[in-house]
């Protein structure tokens, strides 16, 4: 077996499956965060260092990572002798930002001489953002104040993404996700209208896992929360279904644009 899919929950592992045809591979889930619409094996954060093992030993030569995956809790009783060692620097870790993180999971799988790929390697049409509609030279604003409040918060590894609505700033994508922040905007008394949802990396951020993306329900949340369209960063953003991503901005109104 060539290439391990650490799959996260979401619809990116199956949208990445779905164009291995022909390559060697196998896919593996963390408990709690199993990958919609594919087939593939649990294992524990306790097990970890078992998990690398067992792939080294299979033949795997590349770890791919796709999908969400939350902080897990750490219970020590279940933790096996190959995942020991590995304690102290996940204790690190998750005191620290996503970024910082991920950077030491993949350390993990780096120092067992396994490469980390980045979805977009196995399937570059995931960065193929679709140019919809026009924004106005209101949105056209807000998205360049929504750059402006991603680029100072980036570098704390905060967030992939911002709300703007006429200037103000209504919400920064923390650790919930997208998903949570469009859903909270509904709750914001005497809100501006419209307003343009920003995704892109985080300043320094290592572009081969936990890359932002958007499909048909990202498009879905923003039309339901009032908003007038989507800016994305070229190269920094994964795009879902795209096909089906069109028609919904058509049928809501919505734009999707690059910043």
């Amino acid at each position: 077996m060539s290439l391990a899919l650490i799959a996260g929950a979401g619809r990116l592992p199956a949208t990445l499956a779905a164009g291995l045809a022909g390559r060697d591979w196998r896919a593996w889930h963390l408990e709690g965060f199993a990958p919609e619409g594919l087939a593939s094996a649990p294992f524990r954060v306790e097990t970890l260092g078992s998990l690398i093992a067992t792939l080294r030993a299979e033949g795997v030569s590349e770890v791919c990572f796709a999908g969400r995956i939350a902080r897990p809790e750490l219970d020590p009783s279940a933790l096996d002798m190959a995942t020991v060692p590995l304690v102290p620097r996940m204790m690190q870790a998750l005191g620290q930002g996503d970024d910082a993180a991920l950077r030491t999971v993949i350390a993990f799988f780096e120092e067992a001489g396994l490469s980390i790929v980045a979805p977009q390697d196995l399937a570059p049409g995931l960065l193929d953002v679709p140019n919809v509609g026009a924004p106005s030279e209101r949105d056209r604003a807000d998205i360049a104040r929504a750059v402006a409040v991603h680029r100072a918060l980036a570098p704390l590894d905060v967030g992939q993404g911002c709300v703007v609505a006429r200037g103000q700033v209504l919400a920064v994508e923390a650790m919930p996700g997208t998903d949570w922040m469009l859903e909270s905007l509904g709750r914001i008394e005497g809100r501006p209208g419209g307003g343009v949802l920003y995704k892109a990396a985080k300043s320094g951020q290592d572009r081969r896992i936990d890359m932002a993306t958007i499909g048909p329900e990202t498009v879905t949340r923003a039309a339901k929360a009032g908003l007038a369209g989507i800016a994305v960063a070229a190269g920094d953003v994964l795009v879902l279904d795209p096909d089906t991503l069109r028609h919904r901005l058509t049928a809501t109104g919505l734009f999707l644009a690059p910043a």
